[in-house]
């Protein structure tokens, strides 16, 4: 904690439980949706990632910005990445211009898992949009 704590309200704290609540409740609705596609949340979470992931040269997500990414250290996100390799849902793409740094791609298997996945969860933040909305409109 840095500096001194502002008074907090009651509404503060009932708002701040309650946002936390719907967090986990996406959080574990994610997890089961994962589960049920056949993925450990963290390979979902690779998968998104890597899919999402928008770089201004358009060089790819390498392990290293997917490990900043999941907060996970290097190491963790090599295993990850071989996991996805050997299950067919990632590929390693050597950059061609810098011979050091490879890029992470998705293998058409997993752009339609990932698709049936990621359209689960607009449907599921759509209807949690509300109540989110009316939290974070109490801050």
């Amino acid at each position: 904690m840095t500096g001194a704590a502002e008074a907090i309200t009651e509404r503060d704290y009932a708002t701040l439980a309650a946002f936390r609540l719907a967090l986990r409740k996406f959080a574990a609705f994610s997890e089961a949706e994962a589960k049920a596609a056949g993925l450990s949340p963290r390979q979902h979470q690779a998968l998104l990632a890597i899919r999402g992931s928008v770089t201004p040269d358009a060089r790819g997500m390498s392990i290293g910005d997917l490990a900043a990414h999941l907060l996970i250290r290097h190491n963790s996100a090599v295993e990850l990445v071989d996991r996805l390799v050997d299950a067919g849902l990632a590929l390693r793409q050597a950059d061609p211009t810098d011979a050091r740094r490879v890029a992470l791609a998705l293998t058409p298997q997993a752009e339609t898992l990932l698709s049936s996945l990621s359209a689960a969860h607009l449907r599921e933040l759509k209807a949690m949009r509300p109540a989110l909305v009316a939290l974070l409109e109490t801050i």
